[in-house]
């Protein structure tokens, strides 16, 4: 049973952030981790974890885009993370940083 990764992928840099780290673990750690983006919906969240061992929710800020429609879809996270309360800034200008991703990547390293 694989471990189900939500992501937010919103607009802004910590919403990019999410993804760009979805993608680093799914390179990591092929066949352990599927990845599902929050605006892919909650029917495809709650498909993708009908046997998931662990949900990991992945938000960018305080507006929870992942975990919100996780709840929609019924779906309880197992672990949540959220980059700003890691340090990272949220700004709809900003590039996101090799730093920032590695910051997340350690936090992520339990999957």
């Amino acid at each position: 049973m694989p471990i189900v990764l939500i992501t937010c992928s919103g607009l802004s840099n910590v919403g990019r952030l999410t993804e760009q780290v979805g993608r680093q673990i799914l390179t990591r750690r092929p066949g352990r981790v599927e990845w599902v983006r929050a605006q892919a919906g909650p029917k495809a969240i709650a498909d993708a974890v009908a046997e998931a061992s662990c949900v990991f929710v992945l938000d960018g800020c305080k507006d929870c885009c992942g975990s919100k429609k996780a709840d929609e879809a019924g779906v309880k996270p197992s672990i949540r993370l959220m980059a700003t309360k890691l340090g990272i800034v949220k700004d709809s200008r900003a590039e996101v940083r090799y730093d920032e991703i590695e910051a997340i990547q350690n936090a992520t390293d339990l999957l």
